[in-house]
């Protein structure tokens, strides 16, 4: 049996990288988005999103709107397919007869 994958396996890494695999294709969401949608103090978010970046799973990018700055969170393609292969392998956890 595959293992869960350690990075996304940590309850907000899970619920961050299901968020945003619900972006579609290269499609991006602003912090703030993701810290309502998740309900997360910004320290709590940033902090997890850093050990995402680190794992090569979430870009951030910070650009401007208007004078504001503002940070984008993408999944990146190994991001989005750990996210795959990790609910496949907690599917087949669940469910081993398929």
């Amino acid at each position: 049996m595959d293992e869960l994958d350690p990075v996304i396996h940590a309850a907000v890494r899970l619920r961050i990288t299901a968020t945003l695999a619900t972006v579609p294709g290269d499609g991006s969401m602003s912090f703030p988005r993701l810290q309502e949608l998740l309900d997360l103090t910004a320290g709590n978010l940033a902090t997890h999103l850093r050990k995402l970046e680190e794992a090569g799973y979430v870009t951030v990018e910070k650009a401007h709107r208007g004078r504001v700055p503002v940070t984008y969170l993408a999944l990146t393609t190994t991001g989005r397919r750990a996210f795959e292969d990790y609910t496949a392998t907690l599917r087949s956890i669940l469910d081993p007869a398929g």
